[in-house]
């Protein structure tokens, strides 16, 4: 096994101080190879040194400019830091730089979520489901940002294939209530409301929509 791959393993079983001893070896070894600089980016993430990170993932771009997965990693790192701009430009030039992987996508899209870009994040959500279509996660936050965008159908549509893979998923369930409310099916809303609620029984916005739709269904 070479020392790259052994200090990953190292990493992934947490074991810290001997996977960054290994890592400072490598770029000793080939300090023009941006991986290792990557590499020791993603182990300093993880434990959270995120200034040490972004200074080894911005040296790995110093070293090539088409390093997908340092870009990836300093959208990681801004993203943690709920700096969704800058986050979404390096989630943008991973994608540029040729890292087709759904969590990418997935990333990229809350980025612009989470800057109320709802309608820019609907492609890059989709592709997510796309690229991962068992991942009930991605599917989830693309229905969201469907309903977000004022595309109810759609979101509908979405919200139903996510409670038929796991029926237990309250959120989806609430916001089923929310869509069968707008189109004034009050029993039906009723019915997602109550389902939210046995399953997460302190799903507060559940409950009031609960409410809501009982007292509405008492006036009328």
């Amino acid at each position: 096994m070479d020392k790259n791959r052994q200090a990953i393993l190292l990493m992934k079983e947490r074991k810290y101080e001997e996977a960054a001893k290994l890592f400072n070896e490598i770029i000793e070894e080939n300090p023009r190879d941006p991986i290792g600089y990557i590499n020791f980016g993603n182990l300093l993430l993880d434990i959270d040194e995120k200034e040490s990170a972004e200074r080894f993932f911005l040296k790995a771009v110093d070293l090539d400019v088409n390093a997908a997965t340092a870009y990836y990693g300093l959208g990681n790192l801004h993203f943690e830091q709920e700096n969704y701009q800058k986050a979404q430009e390096y989630f943008q030039k991973a994608l540029e730089s040729g890292l087709d992987e759904a969590d990418v996508f997935y990333l990229l899209g809350l980025s612009l979520q989470n800057q109320e870009q709802f309608k820019l994040a609907l492609p890059y959500l989709l592709r997510a489901t796309e690229l991962e279509p068992e991942d009930i996660v991605y599917l989830f936050q693309y229905g969201l940002s469907l309903a977000q965008s004022n595309l109810i159908a759609e979101a509908k549509t979405v919200f139903t294939k996510v409670v038929a893979m796991d029926e237990g998923h309250s959120d989806a369930h609430y916001n089923l209530g929310v869509i069968a409310a707008f189109e004034d099916d009050s029993e039906k809303a009723l019915e997602h409301f109550n389902q939210a609620l046995a399953f997460h029984p302190e799903h507060y916005l559940a409950a009031n929509g609960k409410k809501q739709i009982e007292k509405f269904l008492e006036e009328n």
